[in-house]
């Protein structure tokens, strides 16, 4: 039985794996044809048919993205009738598209304006008066996202990614005909329902209907305020993403730019977040070895495994929602966002001899949950706000265009010296499976004395891209005071996006699951593909941005967080050590609700 098929596009035969589409197999050719509901993370559902092409011998065009490419199928993409139909679908699109381009977030980085511009050549709209303006109100609740009906086209990418890739829900199709719009629960602000503030609704929405909430008045705000100390932290992800908005092909590696970027921009002090993603690894790395000898020494019913990772604020709120019974399960460190924040107006102001009041924190972030968690009422350790401002990685390619910084020719500089030096394992936070591995090459150490037994410390069962991925080490030589875990095959498993999260808790669940370490990232392909991240996103360029990660880790001098000196002074100088009292004070939550581990 043949496993391919041929066709003939626009006179071109080409040949293609049987149950491809009309669209794959024009993609194959290189023939383009306008696409807005269909996305390569989500199932097909030919909602918006703005990529009908005409089959011969058939009377109706047919869209090409739902309709299986068969044998000796003739199509047409760019014949009269396929325009004048394309030209009015997209009239009927933009008649309920009710706003003023030249003022929306996503100006020249929009699907429907890009459409447009190539579909309606003549500027004149058909179906513009036809439809009443129906007075859409704007959600501007969350902390992380802005919905505004008036912008949306009714694609239902936002309801198909909530649904399937992220299995949570969130927004659904109310009301039925011209009345039907992308609601929430009883039309609730996002805020108030089980959104856990992902942002992958952004990532794919076509137009501006959702957006990131903009924080780039605010942080200018801080740096032309001459009596205020703005200091940035970046993200391992942010590293390999930016430059897609600014000129450089995805999966480039930018950090050294990104730095002077920054700088020229005006924040006082450009630190890393790799810094505190080295602490995290300190302080989750002895939480769980400390929860393993009160499980398995002390026979402790209190304490809680498999222990899962904590990084993720989307994977928090997801737990909070739909797992509350397994919140003694998360660690309780807190991010490396919220680390640094804490110590940026503790330690670094007593360092730099700086009023904390005076300080202002921000944060570049791959993620829009990131917004949300720093708003978190627990998020004030350091006795202010610990992060005043997120911004996405979107969010500073605007402020570096705004700038009028031509990135590509920038110089490259370091990060500044407090909280700006990293190791490999920090970078490597940015991709799934990331913490987990930089978890293990320190942990193992810590117990063996020894490296983790991975040529040149890649622990590759736990990289890749597949949704739910276990791994297994077998300890080996164990120190006398880790000598019961000698033999132990500690046992691990990594998921990325929210579906595949619920497929390991649902195991956790049924009993099934008997991992003693557990890492969760609420996007696919872990924070490179965040909801705050260029777009478009696709499975080939996540890979990209993950290969750019592991190859900055591969360059780094230092590759294990416990072995960055930053670090070591830091628990010499001030925290004193892992687990501290300290170290509870400044990066755990709930630390005077519960018991110390």
């Amino acid at each position: 039985m043949a496993n391919t098929v041929n066709l003939k596009i626009d006179g071109f035969d080409v040949q293609v794996e049987k149950g491809s589409t009309i669209l794959d197999a024009a993609r194959k050719l290189d023939i383009h044809i306008p696409t807005l509901c269909y996305h390569e993370d989500l199932c097909v559902a030919g909602n918006c048919r703005v990529c009908m092409v005409e089959r011969k011998g058939a009377n109706n065009l047919v869209p090409s993205c739902a309709t299986p490419a068969e044998e000796g199928m003739e199509i047409s993409t760019n014949t009269l009738k396929v325009r004048r139909a394309r030209r009015y679908i997209v009239d009927l699109l933009l008649s309920e598209h009710r706003e003023d381009c030249t003022k929306c977030y996503k100006n020249g980085n929009c699907e429907l304006q890009s459409l447009a511009s190539d579909t309606i050549i003549s500027g004149d709209y058909l179906f513009m008066d036809l439809v009443p303006d129906k007075n859409f109100t704007i959600d501007q609740y969350s902390p992380s996202i802005i919905k505004d009906d008036g912008k949306c086209v009714r694609c239902q990418r936002c309801v198909r990614t909530c649904t399937e890739l992220q299995h949570v829900s969130a927004l659904g199709v109310a009301y039925k005909g011209s009345e039907m719009k992308i609601s929430t629960f009883f039309e609730n602000p996002m805020i108030d329902v089980v959104c856990t503030n992902c942002g992958q609704c952004v990532n794919r929405c076509p137009t501006g209907a959702l957006v990131e909430r903009n924080y780039i008045d605010q942080v200018y705000d801080a740096i032309y305020d001459e009596d205020t100390h703005v200091v940035v932290q970046t993200a391992p992800a942010v590293r390999v993403a930016l430059g897609e908005e600014l000129g450089f092909d995805p999966g480039e590696r930018v950090t050294g730019r990104m730095v002077t970027a920054l700088k020229r921009i005006g924040f006082d002090s450009v630190l890393d977040t790799d810094w505190s993603a080295d602490l995290t690894i300190m302080e989750e790395g002895t939480e769980l070895l400390t929860r393993l000898k009160k499980a398995l020494v002390d026979k402790d019913p209190n304490t809680k495994l498999p222990m899962t990772t904590s990084c993720s604020p989307g994977w928090i709120k997801f737990i909070e929602h739909t797992y509350p019974e397994y919140l003694d399960n998360v660690s309780t460190c807190k991010s490396p966002q919220q680390m640094f924040g804490a110590l940026a107006k503790t330690y670094y102001a007593d360092k730099k001899q700086l009023d904390p009041d005076k300080i202002v924190s921000v944060s570049v972030m791959p993620c829009t949950a990131k917004k949300y968690e720093a708003d978190r009422p627990e998020m004030r350790d350091s006795g202010y706000k610990d992060v005043d401002y997120v911004l996405t990685t979107r969010e500073v390619a605007h402020m570096i265009r705004q700038a009028g910084v031509d990135f590509l020719s920038l110089e490259e500089n370091k990060y500044d010296s407090i909280m700006g030096e990293s190791s490999g394992a920090a970078v490597i936070f940015g991709a799934t499976g990331g913490v987990m591995e930089a978890a293990l090459r320190t942990a193992y150490e810590i117990v063996t004395g020894k490296e983790v037994p991975f040529d040149n410390l890649n622990i590759t069962p736990v990289r890749g891209m597949e949704g739910v991925r276990e791994a297994s080490i077998v300890i080996e030589g164990a120190k006398k005071e880790w000598n019961f875990l000698e033999g132990v095959e500690l046992k691990t498993v990594v998921a990325h996006g929210l579906t595949n999260a619920r497929q390991v808790m649902q195991k956790v669940r049924e009993g099934k699951g008997d991992w003693h370490f557990i890492e969760i990232m609420a996007c696919p392909g872990g924070c490179l593909g965040g909801g705050g991240q260029p777009i478009p996103t696709t499975p080939e360029i996540r890979q990209k941005r993950a290969d750019a990660i592991y190859a900055e880790d591969s360059d780094m001098p230092v590759r294990k967080s416990h072995e960055n000196p930053e670090i070591q002074a830091i628990y010499k100088e001030y925290l004193g050590e892992p687990l501290g009292h300290k170290s509870h004070e400044l990066l755990h939550t709930h630390y005077k609700e519960r018991k110390r581990y």
